[in-house]
């Protein structure tokens, strides 16, 4: 494998400089909010097992009057306003999501830590092979984006902790701006920038 070249910003398209960066915090914030799990949820008081029967005399008692032992009121009674099943998806623009993108790859390449080779393969699947690859770039940790990944070099990357493999169709603006330097396949790269 030949050694990554670093990209220089006059490589890129002159549109990229004058992308707002808010349009990069627009999306982590809706690609954050739809990995939320959405499994916080209570009983209300028509939910909770129970109460079928009066729990003292509607008077005479001289206090005030019991419905129900299911009442809000009453412990193991329902909750209120307790949460529910609940959408956090937040809608961003595709146009958004394309300037998002170019906006973190710009940011890469300012900081001279985007990496491109021309093909990223470890035909042996060794381990060490892929160390010796990623000693070349001397990064605290990886995004590794390549055209589609083979068994090889899958096995070869997948037990070294400081990078990460996706492919084109799986990259996007909040994994490239995650990771303090990104390694990726010249192709790959040449169909993101067209999309601007």
């Amino acid at each position: 494998m030949s050694n990554a070249i670093i990209v220089k910003t006059n490589e890129l398209p002159k549109s990229f400089e004058s992308i707002n960066s808010h349009n990069l915090y627009l999306y982590v914030k809706s690609y954050l909010a739809a990995q939320r799990s959405n499994t916080a949820s209570v009983k209300n008081r028509s939910e909770v097992r129970g109460g079928g029967k009066k729990p003292k005399a509607q008077k005479g008692s001289g206090g005030a009057r019991w419905g129900s032992k299911r009442s809000p009121l009453f412990v193991g009674g329902g909750q209120i306003f307790g949460p529910t099943k609940r959408n956090y998806n937040q809608k961003i623009n595709k146009k958004q999501k394309v300037l998002a993108l170019n906006f973190a790859i710009n940011e890469q390449v300012k900081k001279s830590s985007l990496f491109v080779l021309d093909s990223i393969k470890i035909d042996s699947g060794k381990t060490k092979d892929a160390l010796r690859v990623m000693s070349e770039l001397n990064q605290r940790d990886t995004l590794i984006v390549v055209d589609s990944i083979d068994e090889k070099t899958y096995l070869a990357f997948r037990n070294i902790k400081s990078c990460y493999m996706v492919e084109k169709q799986e990259v996007n603006a909040y994994l490239i701006s995650a990771y303090h330097s990104v390694l990726i396949e010249k192709s790959v790269l040449d169909v993101l920038i067209k999309e601007v």
